[in-house]
């Protein structure tokens, strides 16, 4: 029996979305599948339902490198709620516990944040996406079930206060710039029992992923007003290069000749690698009119070994 070809066009590159609240990640990926009529495609990583903001896509071939966004570092602007506790540290929880908060002060706020700023340890919420023995933690948490949780070592690069508003239930306004794997919800509910009065995040924001932000997104609304009645083909105008997340990853234009046989599997030989990098780095391969190839890495004899290579760079 002959397999069904899969639906869809084959189009390849990254869409930078900006994802409204009241969506999963998933959901926002499958309408835009939809919408581009696109064969394959996948996100980098989930943002909560009730977040917006930045959610890079990849269309085709460029799924292959979309760990490089997972990888990458995020900035976030958020909304503590210090006073009331939820059970999933977020605005979407049940109310555990309820403290006043009006005895707290804008100086006590800022000397607990400075605890949340560079290397730290966190462990994640019960209600996330961490897979403990196959399970995704929120599966479980449905369930009833608390398991321990190892504490991870994150990066709070930036975490800078925009505005604090006291109260019974206090408020604060945060701009965070943090590495891959840092749950904001965790700062909150952290803060919040660093100060006695418990925490929740009311509202997040995802400002930026990698290198992409919010000023190069576009809202699925956008893409349905402009599609219309018109072919899919009309929205590829979006779509940014396979690569377009792996700029920080230094360059080497190929021959037409050395890109065919690099497609095809084989190191090829270019002592020019060595201005990129030492052995064992990687590299960013491109055909000299600017065609990405794909991800090689140096060897030791000056050679650029192919490790992960497009189908459209043949």
């Amino acid at each position: 029996m002959s397999r069904k070809r899969s639906m869809g066009r084959p189009i390849n590159g990254v869409l930078v979305l900006m994802k409204s609240a009241g969506m999963t990640s998933n959901h926002a990926l499958q309408k835009a599948k939809y919408l581009f009529s696109a064969r394959k495609a996948g996100h980098t990583g989930s943002l909560d339902p009730f977040a917006t903001g930045v959610l890079p896509l990849c269309f085709g071939e460029a799924t292959k490198f979309s760990q490089y966004l997972l990888d990458a570092d995020k900035r976030y602007i958020a909304t503590f709620r210090l006073g009331v506790a939820t059970s999933t540290a977020d605005i979407e929880g049940e109310e555990l516990a309820r403290v006043d908060a009006s005895g707290l002060s804008a100086a006590q706020i800022e000397k607990a944040l400075a605890a949340f700023r560079g290397d730290i340890l966190q462990v994640p919420p019960m209600v996330s996406a961490l897979k403990v023995n196959g399970q995704p933690l929120y599966k479980l948490a449905r369930k009833g079930q608390v398991i321990e949780r190892q504490a991870r070592a994150v990066t709070i690069y930036q975490l800078d206060i925009l505005a604090i508003r006291l109260g019974p239930v206090a408020e604060v306004d945060v701009d965070i710039r943090c590495s891959k794997g840092t749950y904001i919800r965790s700062i909150a509910s952290d803060l919040g029992e660093a100060l006695g009065v418990g925490g929740h995040v009311s509202k997040l924001h995802r400002a930026a992923a990698g290198c992409f932000t919010e000023d190069q997104a576009v809202t699925l609304e956008q893409l349905i007003e402009e599609l219309g009645e018109r072919s899919a083909d009309v929205l590829d105008h979006y779509l940014l290069p396979p690569d377009a997340a792996l700029e920080a990853i230094p360059k080497l234009a190929l021959s037409n000749i050395s890109s065919h046989y690099f497609c095809q599997g084989q190191a090829i030989m270019d002592m020019r690698v060595y201005r990129l990098g030492n052995q064992g780095d990687t590299v960013r391969v491109c055909r000299e009119d600017g065609l990405f190839l794909g991800l090689g890495e140096i060897t030791d004899d000056g050679r650029v070994a192919p490790r992960r290579v497009i189908a459209t760079g043949t």
